[in-house]
This record gives structure tokens, C-alpha cells and sequence, in this order.
């Protein structure tokens, strides 16, 4: 059996319904993870998705702003909402499904100013992710765990992942201090960054252009900020270049699209 699995912030799930049909048609993802879908659980689309071929939805939303939500062609069993966000935002939750235990998490962005002592969103984001770390840091099954975790997670760790690590390093998202959290939060369940493993450094990969580019395809000035890490238990021994893994930079030059592209893998379950 295989299990393909989608992310994407779509910044609006009502706003981008289109785009995300048209996704799952030509994708065929079995699962779609969403971040930002900036309604509540009521307001969700959910008929829309279930004549879409995704009847099975887990959907974690808040007012305005933020809001994950997961839909499936297969069954889902909600797990607890993880306690990583330290201002309860609905940016985090976890289901089962297919035996795979699966995390869908938007970090919070952490605004203009890398700085703790002057910046409270900043704070916000590493406090999140020291949060987060900690909680897998303390579970004792990572050598065996079937566990997948997507999201928007708005970090580029690498100087690929970004348009020009020089230019970007004293840039949220690329500072050193966000790229060291990230790495405590993937190690502390020895996670695989599966996308690096598929394309490799130095080949350039990104996720993310800014809105305020007028033609992104020229620039190319991106951000790696949507991830996919597996655990152990599931790493495959096999890699190869734009096969399991793609990121569908097609449809950021969709009508009126997000700023992000989504990101798809495909699992072999044994």
C-alpha cells in the first residue's frame, strides 16, 4: 500500500477552494494537510471536499487567522491537539491514519526583528518550537514509530534553501538561531528532512515567493518554508531525484494563488 500525503498553506482554504480541487485532481494526494485556512471548524468547506474524494476531515480552526485542517480519502482518528503553541492558536494538530501517526503544524511566521527582548513574535516562534522539541525529546518510541510531520514550518535551514544565504541571514526565517531550533525540534526525534533526501544540496528548492514580486518565475527570489520529516521507522532506502517527493511550484503561478506551492509525498507501507 502506498500513502500520499500532501501539505500546503494555502492562505485561505474558502478563498482557494478552486485551487485546491484542481491540486487534488492532478496530484491525487490521499491525504492533504493545510495550514492557514483562516476560518473556524463551521465555516470549513467541508461538502466541497468530500465531493472532492476527501469525506474524512480533522479540521482545528480559528477566526480570521490562523487554522490547520487535514482531509483524507481514508479514515482519520483524531489525536489530542499537541500543546506546542504557547498562545493555544490553532496552529498544530495530530491524527492516525492508515497506521501512520501524522503532525500538521504552522509555526508562527515571527515577524520582522530577530530579536527576543524586542520582538514578542519572535519569542513566540522560538518558545513553539523549544515546545515542540521538548515533547518528542520525551517519548521513548522514536527507533520504531511510524510518525510523519508537515507543515508550513517558516524556516529555510539551508543556504539552498533560500535565493541568497548571504543576503538572508539576518532575515526571520534564515537567522542561525531559527536554524539551530529547528535543528533541536528534528533531532529530538531524529527526524529526516525527507525533501534533502530526494534533492539533495546544492540544487536550489524552495516553496515560498513573496506576493510582492511581480513575476516570481523571473526572480526566483523563494523560501523553502513547507517541510515533510519522517521518522526512522519509515525512511525509505531508496532515493531519487523529483520521484516520492515533489514540490509543485506549478501552481504558484495559479489564479490567484498562495504564496506557498504545496509538497507531496509518497510513502511504501509495509
Amino acid at each position: 500500500m502506498s500513502l500520499k500525503i500532501a501539505s500546503w498553506n494555502v492562505n485561505s482554504v474558502r478563498l482557494r477552494m478552486p485551487q485546491v480541487e484542481r491540486f487534488a485532481r492532478e496530484a491525487g494526494p490521499d491525504v492533504i494537510c493545510l495550514q492557514e485556512i483562516k476560518c473556524l471548524a463551521e465555516q470549513f468547506p467541508a461538502k466541497a471536499f468530500a465531493e472532492a474524494g476527501y469525506p474524512h476531515q480533522a479540521i482545528c480552526g480559528q477566526k480570521g487567522l490562523h487554522g490547520v485542517a487535514i482531509v483524507s480519502k481514508h479514515p482519520l482518528q483524531q489525536q489530542p491537539v499537541p500543546t506546542f503553541c504557547p498562545r493555544n492558536e490553532a496552529r498544530a494538530q495530530a491524527v492516525e491514519v492508515a497506521g501512520i501517526e501524522l503532525f500538521n503544524l504552522y509555526i508562527p511566521a515571527g515577524g520582522d526583528e530577530p530579536d527576543t527582548s524586542t520582538n514578542p513574535k519572535f519569542a513566540h516562534k522560538l518558545e513553539y518550537l523549544n515546545r515542540a522539541k521538548d515533547s518528542f525529546d520525551a517519548r521513548t518510541d522514536k527507533s520504531f514509530a511510524k510518525v510523519v510531520l508537515v507543515g508550513d514550518l517558516n524556516i529555510a535551514p539551508g543556504e539552498f534553501d533560500v535565493w541568497s544565504h548571504k543576503q538572508m541571514k539576518n532575515v526571520v526565517s534564515h537567522t542561525q538561531i531559527e536554524i539551530n531550533a529547528l535543528a533541536a525540534m528534528q533531532n529530538s526525534f531524529d527526524f529526516v528532512d525527507i525533501a534533502r533526501q530526494y534533492q539533495p544540496e546544492p540544487e536550489p528548492l524552495f516553496t515560498w515567493w513573496s506576493y510582492r514580486s511581480k513575476d516570481w518565475t523571473q526572480n526566483n527570489r523563494g523560501r523553502r518554508l513547507d517541510h515533510i520529516w519522517v521518522s526512522k521507522a519509515l525512511t525509505p532506502t531508496k532515493y531519487q531525484p523529483n520521484s516520492d517527493f515533489i514540490a509543485h511550484t506549478a501552481c504558484r503561478s495559479w489564479e490567484r494563488p498562495s504564496d506557498h506551492a504545496p509538497i507531496t509525498l509518497e510513502l511504501n507501507l509495509v
